[in-house]
């Protein structure tokens, strides 16, 4: 069952980032990294961009994903609640431009902010369940693919990114639209992670919450046994 389901994940994967690519080929301009809304707009914006679309769209599905099993997995709700805490602010940071443009500008920092301190005061209050439900599903596929999406997402894409770098590797030849490419794929990369991490850990999730309790004693020896093992 992993086997089909990290080859349907490859699949999807290729389909999706391989049809992007095709069609900016075929249709040259279809990405529409850099639009500018306005004559006045010098640096344009991505926001129209299909990439763009996708990306608030796997949040979505990856945030249903924890409700899911904050409401169906008792013991995995308080981290299924901090996962899904970080995928709201990841969906209300992607969109910004709309909710800037529609309601009040700088709408999206108020609510991450309102919807953080909620996260934090469950978590602060729930910290003993968390810290137990963390043991329970560590080490995994999906924590370990948590793991690697949060590093592309917080941290290689802000790097590679970052303007002033391409402006000196490119001197006078550079052009931000290459720039913007690189930077939306990668991040693309980092959420179509997240949301594999979502499916796996979902599915782990389901089967600590289905399987049959142990008693404390049993519990012991499988701990022991697993520490010998990792001395060799």
């Amino acid at each position: 069952m992993a086997i089909l389901r990290y080859s349907l994940y490859f699949i999807g994967v290729t389909i999706i980032i391989g049809a992007l690519t095709r069609l900016e080929v075929w249709y040259p301009g279809f990405l529409n990294l850099q639009y500018f809304a306005e004559p006045t707009d010098s640096l344009g914006t991505s926001e129209y961009s299909p990439i763009e679309l996708i990306q608030p769209m796997i949040l979505a599905l990856s945030g249903l994903l924890m409700a899911w099993v904050a409401w169906f997995c008792p013991t995995q709700r308080p981290l299924a609640i901090a996962l899904g805490g970080l995928s709201l602010a990841c969906f209300l940071r992607e969109m910004d431009y709309v909710l800037d443009l529609l309601f009040v500008d700088r709408l999206w920092q108020a609510l991450i902010a309102v919807a953080g301190a909620l996260v934090i005061a469950y978590l602060y209050r729930h910290w003993k369940r968390l810290t137990i439900a963390f043991a329970r599903a560590w080490p995994s596929p999906g924590l370990t693919l948590f793991f690697s999406a949060s590093l592309i997402l917080f941290c290689i894409v802000h790097f590679v990114g970052h303007e002033p770098m391409w402006q000196s590797l490119l001197g006078d030849d550079y052009v931000r639209l290459v720039k913007l490419a690189v930077e939306e794929f990668i991040e693309l990369i980092g959420y179509l992670l997240w949301l594999i991490a979502s499916i796996e850990y979902t599915y782990q999730a389901r089967a600590i919450a289905f399987q049959p309790p142990e008693p404390k004693a049993q519990r012991q020896r499988k701990r022991r046994r697993k520490m010998k093992e990792r001395r060799f």
